[in-house]
């Protein structure tokens, strides 16, 4: 547990400072700032809550991609594979960086872009997020997994999807994963719903992605203990794996690059109630250039080109 983040939000919540906050996949940066203080290079979203007045006037922009390498990465799944069978772990998030020439500023893509959970830093990246990570409200805290992604244009996709052996294993699996980690912060745990269908902008198509909801019980004092709760729970079950600490260890060898902040979290806090995402469908400004990392969830049943095809899917903007 990084002790520093945990204790300058617990120290916050303690006084009921609404706070925003940034924290990186690995754990270790991390950004914090009370609502009155922050910087105004930070734009966020987090549904309703918003610290920008109105939208900006945004230009149309273009971009060109160069996906990974197909061959390494097909590589990279069959190494995931074999770490599965020899039992290192049974569901694995494997990302990597596409390369992108983009010709707007990262602000001007956060208010083109239509997500309910959005984020441009200091000009640094920007995400446009589906997936919350908890939310906490009149004392209880939830959340929503999403494993499982089908073009929706697809005939009787959401049959296909909810049917599919790979995309149901998956999901059970981070479900149990994410219900085990509630457990460690709270009482009572349950899934509420299970495998419901949501339907989202991927740029000029549309996906459908597969979600479930769980919700635990927390103790009313849990606004001075909101930097410990959070600690606990990192990184999301749903883009590391299971078991959390052998499948992190994996990735760090597989991958071959620096998650950084993406697949971290970020969220706000507003006093009574906090909100919190996972950062996907995230884009870095880098000295070499922009990267748009993503990913997928690795199974024993993954086909490995699928898995290819998904990572590519998921480079877009979903625009208004």
């Amino acid at each position: 547990m990084n002790i520093e983040f945990a204790s300058k939000l617990n120290a916050l919540g303690t006084i009921r400072e609404p706070f925003f906050f940034v924290i990186d996949y690995a754990a270790k940066n991390f950004y914090i700032e009370a609502l009155q203080n922050l910087d105004r290079n930070v734009l966020y979203q987090v549904e309703t809550h918003t610290n920008t007045i109105k939208p900006s006037a945004s230009k149309e922009f273009s971009w060109q991609k160069t996906y990974p390498h197909k061959e390494r990465y097909l590589a990279q799944v069959e190494a995931v594979i074999e770490e599965i069978k020899s039992g290192n772990t049974y569901m694995l998030n494997l990302t990597s960086p596409t390369t992108l020439e983009l010709n707007c500023t990262l602000e001007n893509l956060f208010y083109s872009a239509n997500a309910p959970f959005k984020l441009c830093f200091k000009e640094k990246f920007v995400c446009f997020s589906p997936e919350r990570f908890i939310k906490i409200t009149d004392n209880q805290i939830s959340t929503y997994p999403m494993k499982g992604t089908i073009d929706a244009s697809i005939p009787h996709a959401e049959h296909i999807i909810l049917n599919d052996e790979k995309e149901k294993a998956e999901h059970v699996m981070v479900v149990d994963l994410l219900r085990n980690d509630l457990s460690i912060v709270s009482k009572q745990v349950r899934v509420e719903q299970f495998r419901y269908v949501e339907k989202i902008q991927a740029g000029e198509k549309e996906l459908l992605q597969v979600s479930s909801k769980i919700t635990g019980n927390l103790e009313k004092n849990w606004h001075e203990n909101v930097g410990n709760i959070i600690a606990k729970l990192l990184p999301a079950g749903s883009i590391s794996g299971t078991p959390k600490r052998s499948s992190m260890e994996i990735i760090e060898r597989v991958e071959g690059y620096d998650r950084g902040y993406f697949t971290g979290i970020f969220g706000v806090y507003d006093g009574q109630c906090l909100d919190s995402a996972v950062m996907i469908r995230f884009l870095e400004k880098t000295e070499d250039g922009y990267l748009f990392k993503s990913g997928g969830g690795i199974t024993l049943l993954s086909d490995a080109q699928k898995e290819y095809d998904e990572l590519c899917d998921k480079v877009y903007i979903p625009v208004f």
